[in-house]
């Protein structure tokens, strides 16, 4: 059997994000685990300018209405991929929950792709989450077999 204690949420408080939420939290409803939201902020960048107190403050709202479900915050600072990839090893994190913007070709090569690296680079298993096709909403698309 799976044993899924620990799962790290990564955000980075976008719509694909927030999809991956409900899932983050879906599972740690149904494994009793623990749940980690962290945010990465990229040295020098306009996120960095806006300071750590502000991304506490953003962190912390992040709460699931299960207040049985026990809640981490996380900050950290430099590469997201790479930062997320090693806070899981370090923490012990048993899945990480990502959302993607789903971009292919040019889209990614160029901009590159924090959920990709994060699979490549993570000691556990990741699930990466993205909107359906053709859905701009925010609500997932959940499936529930009996």
């Amino acid at each position: 059997m799976i044993q899924v204690r620990r799962i790290l949420y990564p955000t980075d408080f976008s719509s694909y994000s927030n999809l991956a939420y409900f899932h983050a939290v879906g599972l740690a409803e149904t494994y009793r685990a623990s749940l980690t939201v962290v945010y990465v902020v990229a040295p020098g960048s306009a996120e960095a300018a806006k300071g750590r107190d502000y991304w506490h403050g953003q962190l912390e709202q992040v709460r699931p209405a299960n207040d049985r479900i026990a809640v981490h915050h996380v900050l950290l600072e430099g590469d997201p991929a790479g930062e997320i990839a090693r806070y899981a090893a370090d923490a012990g994190i048993d899945v990480i929950v990502i959302g993607t913007h789903g971009r292919t070709g040019v889209d990614r090569l160029v901009m590159g792709s924090v959920a990709e690296r994060v699979m490549r680079e993570a000691p556990c298993s990741v699930l990466v989450v993205k909107l359906p096709k053709g859905g701009g909403g925010s609500r997932p698309h959940v499936v529930t077999a009996r």
